[in-house]
């Protein structure tokens, strides 16, 4: 295959290429000549899935620059209004379209004529799309995605003082790699205090989003939310039970490991008690890790890392950054998080993150740079329905490019010792992220299984569930209050709901593609890019077979993984 990140923004021919989505009134018209169009043949019903994918393509990379220029600025009211005008005024009216043309699609004597294999995901998810639809969720599911931006405009306004400045908490998360620990402490205690003061804010707000999805699942027939949800989101390959043996497996095969690595960490300061504002610090002495100063150092760091893996993926990065599609630094007014937004019709995506100068923005920043090539890779790809892979195979896509760029950190930093210090904190990262997994999936099975649950049962649910993960090394005393809302850091749960066990599925695959890496990188490399290059045109298993990987997540294979993984971290 050969790569190139010369991409090009897909050419119109449908759609006139000065055409800009501005007003229902004048889109309207290419839904109705798609709806009214007859087709007698299989080439007719082929010319016209091309030219939906097109209109599908100019509305989606519409919709993406409105939340785009949201999350980078929420205070401007313009970008908010914009963004909320085309959730209001022009997805609600898409809807009956989209269900109209699905319909259209499925019903066509032609649709028989396709190549089956070819088309078999695509219309698998027609077929669940129309299973799904219904006129009444149309003004529910417009107000949902307006409310579910409220949550990055509340965090967008958390800051707090230190030393006299002001920083947002992203910022502020620098000050617990310090080795003063009465500073760490004291940042620490200034962030939670923070988060408390919108408490009622983010309480009430969720509850409000857990009603309307509750509505959209009874509207559809559905039990709850989430029995609804794993429809939506295609989980045609795995089940809820799925979810528990993952939970159960978290306890059993990755808690005993984390202890380890709290105990050496406690050890290493020389504490007799290891407090949560202690887990990011370095003994006196040992400055925190440096690997990057500003957005820009940043960018060129990492187009040297990748350079060194394989020089496709650096000039991917190059040709975002020439089409100016980063934001890359935390400030004030800035929504939270980090994304990487594909943009179908121009094919390179937009990478947006919160970088404050730690290691853990480079972990964001590889991550985010593997969904990037994910998106260059499957951009050739006929179909815009084809590009929209399953998230357990995208999070492969980043979490895999966390561990394979690990070989390549040089660029990063100057010292083996930086070095070293930074692979072990990426591998603990790796493992302790897992239970963090399992409690935010677990909380969202009872929070939607319990729709009409109070403030007070949410919380007594959520310290239970996070006491049953929780590591015995932390000493969490008269912190209670602070872990009482941990949930309400996780965007996930407000904004994009049940997205998360994906994380946990996908670094079993990373963790089974870095095993490959470590023997063996050239065909490591190539079985990634053979999977990023299918985009959504196999099943799952079949999109993890062709990374020369198996799905799985049962207790023994995830038990393998772990030793694996722990192995490595001893090399160190």
């Amino acid at each position: 295959m050969v790569l190139s990140a010369d991409i090009q923004k897909l050419e119109r021919s449908f759609v006139p290429a000065d055409f800009k989505v501005t007003t229902w009134e004048l889109l309207e018209p290419f839904f109705k000549n798609l709806a009214e169009r007859s087709l007698n043949s299989r080439e007719d019903l082929e010319q016209w899935m091309r030219d939906m994918s097109e209109v599908e393509a100019v509305v989606s990379e519409d919709a993406c620059w409105r939340q785009i220029k949201m999350t980078c600025d929420t205070t401007d009211t313009a970008l908010e209004e914009a963004f909320t005008y085309f959730c209001m005024e022009i997805q609600p009216k898409l809807q009956p379209y989209a269900d109209q043309l699905n319909k259209k699609l499925i019903n066509s004597p032609f649709t028989q004529e396709l190549d089956q294999d070819k088309y078999f995901t695509y219309l698998r998810s027609v077929k669940k799309s129309i299973d799904l639809f219904r006129e009444a969720n149309i003004p529910l599911q417009a107000e949902l995605s307006v409310l579910q931006q409220q949550y990055g405009a509340i965090a967008g306004k958390m800051t707090i003082e230190v030393g006299g400045q002001e920083y947002t908490l992203q910022q502020a998360g620098k000050f617990l790699e310090s080795h003063d620990r009465e500073l760490r402490e004291e940042v620490y205690r200034k962030i939670q205090e923070r988060r408390l003061q919108d408490k009622d804010a983010m309480n009430e707000l969720y509850s409000n989003l857990i009603g309307k999805r509750d509505q959209v699942a009874k509207n559809a027939g559905f039990a709850n939310y989430r029995d609804y949800k794993f429809v939506e989101l295609g989980r045609f390959d795995y089940s809820k039970e799925d979810c528990y043996q993952f939970h159960e497996a978290v306890k059993l095969h990755v808690l005993p490991l984390i202890e380890k690595i709290y105990a050496r960490k406690k050890a290493k300061l020389g504490l007799d008690e290891l407090r949560p504002w202690d887990t990011e610090a370095e003994p006196a002495g040992v400055q925190p890790l440096k690997p990057f100063t500003d957005g820009k150092d940043l960018y060129e760091k990492s187009v040297k890392c990748f350079e060194t893996m394989n020089p496709f993926f650096a000039n991917c990065l190059r040709k975002m950054h020439q089409l100016n599609h980063f934001d890359l630094e935390s400030r004030k007014g800035k929504a939270p998080g980090g994304y990487n937004c594909p943009l179908t019709e121009s094919g390179a995506p937009f990478i947006f993150m919160n970088a404050a100068g730690q290691m853990s923005d480079v972990t964001t920043m590889v991550h985010e740079g593997g969904h990037a090539i994910h998106s260059f890779l499957s951009h050739q790809l006929e179909l815009s329905a084809f590009k929209e892979y399953p998230m357990e195979i995208a999070e492969v896509a980043s979490m895999a490019m966390e561990l394979f760029s690990m070989n390549h950190w040089e660029a990063f930093f100057d010292h083996a010792e930086d070095l070293k210090r930074a692979k072990e904190h990426q591998l603990e990262r790796t493992i302790t992220i897992f239970p963090w997994i399992a409690i935010i999936d677990k909380f969202q099975h009872w929070v939607y299984e319990h729709p009409q649950h109070s403030v007070e049962e949410r919380t007594n649910t959520w310290m239970s569930i996070l006491q049953e993960f929780s590591t015995k090394s932390i000493d969490f005393t008269g912190l209670e209050n602070y872990r009482a809302i941990a949930w309400q850091r996780q965007l996930h749960l407000f904004e994009v709901p049940f997205y998360y066990i994906e994380y946990g599925i996908a670094q079993l695959g990373a963790i089974g593609l870095w095993m490959q890496y470590q023997t063996n990188p050239q065909q490591a490399l190539e079985n990634y890019i053979q999977a990023l290059s299918l985009g959504g045109t196999k099943t799952l298993p079949e999109l993890y077979k062709a990374a020369g990987l198996k799905f799985d997540l049962s207790p023994n294979h995830i038990k393998t993984l772990m030793e694996f993984t722990a192995a490595e971290m001893d090399k160190i």
